[in-house]
Parts: structure tokens; sequence; C-alpha cells
């Protein structure tokens, strides 16, 4: 069973949100949060990315940023920035994308559920990573900005968020540079919550979508806080951390795709030519060409589009990893013809989240900074939850979660 909990969140006055919201501190680095940012002292980044407020080249990881992260933290919360609600509430946080909203709930996600694996990963991450975020954690102790679950379909609470959707929302905006609309609601119903927690605990898992870090960093420094505390009863705040979930179907994962710096001393026709081993090879002309199915590629080279399709016998459907196309296009071209073995480490690939379209990977070779690009059928989250039930781990970039959550719409405090 999977177990959350309402909290008493932090958020900015309703007329402050547009000032306060941010993107999350991932997605950008510190120029791009610096410029963002600008002359706005009640921007989130002032807390997530806090270097900003430091000389230019200041590293993000220097004791006196994370520091700084706490004294902004007070900073916002003493200038009436911030504010506490005074009593535990879920959440209600919609998105819309093309049209097409998804709505998720805010709550306080059970660390013991991470340690035991009902919160199930598809990702493997770098512990330097998390201990960044830990750092971010306890220097604040708060969880600054959610993580981004899945969960299975489930009617009694998409009839719950539905109701509380045709109420006038807390926040309701759009966000510059993804000019996506995010709308936010509290739930102040005592019932409503009851049915939030008992819906909840008849799911078997939680799926991590996207925010692998900030959820074993969360989770971690719980874990070491229940360690640290003699008198621990397994009530305390910091058993949990924010999550945001949302109904498997509703999410949108955008294709992954890569470009390649070279062709492994392969000219084009011998590079074609070798693709022809496990895939069918279709020159598309120099219109940009979709993969319109999974196991189809399409490829750019030359200033020429290809349809590549995977051949009977190069993947397995009974196996959750080697039925992926990111499994496939990284063994049988990335690793066979490229030798691009580790997708981590390698300095001869790089890859474009699917929101900037193939243009993006045709300007990129074009232009003579790659050779060639490939682009992928997006993965599905039934995949997702698959791989993540099997205990298995997917290749390294292979999933692109749009719309990104919006940081400062809610903060989660550890006491």
């Amino acid at each position: 069973m999977a177990i959350v909990k309402p909290f008493k969140g932090i958020r900015p006055p309703k007329e402050l949100v547009e000032q306060v919201e941010s993107r999350p501190y991932d997605v950008l680095d510190s120029e791009e949060a610096r410029a963002e940012a600008g002359d706005n002292e009640k921007s989130l980044y002032h807390i997530i990315k806090p270097e900003i407020d430091f000389p230019v080249g200041t590293s993000e990881y220097d004791p006196r940023v994370y520091e700084k992260a706490a004294e902004n933290f007070q900073k916002f919360q003493d200038k009436g920035w911030l504010v506490q609600d005074s009593r535990e509430h879920y959440y209600i946080y919609a998105q819309t994308m093309n049209g097409k909203t998804q709505y998720g709930l805010v709550v306080g996600a059970y660390v013991d559920d991470y340690m035991q694996g009902r919160i199930k990963k598809h990702e493997l991450t770098r512990r330097d990573k998390e201990e960044d975020r830990m750092k971010h954690v306890r220097v604040n102790n708060a969880n600054i900005e959610p993580v981004f679950f899945a969960y299975p379909d489930n009617k009694v609470l998409d009839q719950l968020i539905m109701r509380y959707a045709q109420t006038e929302p807390e926040y309701d905006f759009i966000a510059p540079i993804d000019g996506f609309r995010h709308q936010f609601w509290v739930i102040d119903n005592a019932a409503d919550e009851q049915t939030v927690t008992e819906e909840f605990s008849k799911m078997p898992s939680l799926y991590i979508a996207d925010g692998h870090h900030r959820s074993a960093a969360a989770a971690l420094v719980g874990a070491e806080k229940q360690r640290q505390n003699p008198n621990h009863t397994g009530k305390e705040e910091y058993n949990y951390f924010m999550a945001v979930c949302f109904q498997a179907s509703q999410l949108t994962i955008l294709d992954y795709n890569r470009v390649v710096k070279d062709l492994n001393g392969l000219t084009s026709e011998q590079f074609l030519d070798a693709l022809k081993k496990n895939f069918t090879v279709e020159d598309k002309g120099t219109e940009i060409y979709k993969p319109q199915q999974l196991h189809e590629f399409s490829l750019y080279l030359d200033q020429h589009w290809y349809c590549l399709r995977a051949k009977e016998g190069t993947y397995d459907n009974n196996d959750p990893i080697g039925v992926l196309d990111v499994d496939i296009s990284s063994r049988l071209i990335l690793d066979e013809i490229l030798n691009i073995g580790d997708l981590r480490s390698s300095k001869r690939i790089d890859f474009v989240g699917g929101l900037r379209g193939l243009g993006e990977l045709k300007r990129r070779v074009d232009s003579g900074e790659m050779r060639a690009a490939l682009a992928l059928y997006p993965v599905s989250m039934q995949q997702i939850m698959d791989i993540a039930d099997s205990g298995k781990i997917m290749p390294p970039k292979a999933t692109w979660f749009e719309p990104k959550l919006r940081s400062g719409l809610v903060i989660h405090k550890l006491v």
C-alpha cells in the first residue's frame, strides 16, 4: 500500500505567485537563472539557484551557496512572500500544454515507501547529484521543489479532482518561457482528504516519472533524520517528502533524441550500409520525417531523412528493456556501429528533448556541429511502469516529460 498524508504547505500569497514561481533547478544553468530572475528579489531562483546572488562564476556547489539558500528561504518567510498554511492539506496542481490538461495531487509521500521499493524508479541515480540535493534539503529543512510521480488510474480520485477543477483555482497563470497554463487548488474538506488517503492506500506502488535525484535525496535525508533522532516515533514530518502524483494515462512523454559528432570513421555510404544488417533503410527525402510507431527511427544525414525499421529478431517483446527503442538504438546503432557504449560519459553524443522538435536536430547537423541525428518514437508510461515493476532500469536519456512542474507553488517543511 502507498502511504501519503496532507501537509501544511508553505505558499506564496495569490497576488505574488507569478513573481515567486520558477522553472525547476535542473532545467537551466546558473546564467539562465540569473537572467530570468533579473531584478526580481521574490524569484524562487534565489532559493533553488542561489549562486545567482554571488559573482558570476561562483560554483553552485560552494558551501556559501547552500547557506545562502537557507538565508533566502527564511527571508521569503519573514517578508511574507511565502506563508505556511494553518492546517494540513492535499493540493491539486493542473498543467495545460497544447490544449491537453493533466491533474496532479500534491501529497506527502512516505520515506519508507521509497526505501522499501514501493515507490518505484526506472533510472539510475548518481551519488554526486544525490548529495547536492541532500545538502539543499538539509540546509533548508524542507523540500523546496516537488518530485513527479505517476499512479495507476483511479476513478474515485479522478472524480474528486474534476469536482475541484470546476471551482475557481487558488492560482491560475501562463508561465513565461514555455507558455503553458498552471492551476492550483487547495483541498479544504476533511472528507475529501480522507478519500485521497484511502485511495492511495489501495495502490501497491507509486512510480517516479521525473525527478529521480530529488526523490532519492528527499528520502535519504528523511531516513537520515530517523536514525539521528533517539526519540523517533514515525509521526514526524521528515518521514514524508513532497510529490505531485498524476494518473498515468494523463501523462505526456515526448521523444528524447540523439545527435552524434562523427560516424566512427565511416563514410555516409558505409554507415547506411552497416545499418542494413538490422534495419530496413528508406530514404524519405529532404522533408522532416518523424517516427510513426514503435521500432521505427528517423535518421538525419547529409540533408536527407531516412526511415529505419528494426528487423524481426533484433528485439525481444518479452523483455521490458530489450523491447525498448532506446535499447535497440543504443545496442545496434550507437554501440555496434558507432562505438558509443557509455551514453552517460561519451563526449561524442548529445541529447535533445522532443519539445524542441525535429527541426532542432536538423539545425545542429546542418550547422556542422553534429554529423547525424537519430529521432526515436516516445516511450509509453505503461512501458515505464512495466520496467519499474520488473525491478530493471531503463537505458540513460530514455524519457522526456513535458510540461515540467513549476517550482514555488508549494513547499514542504520537514518540521
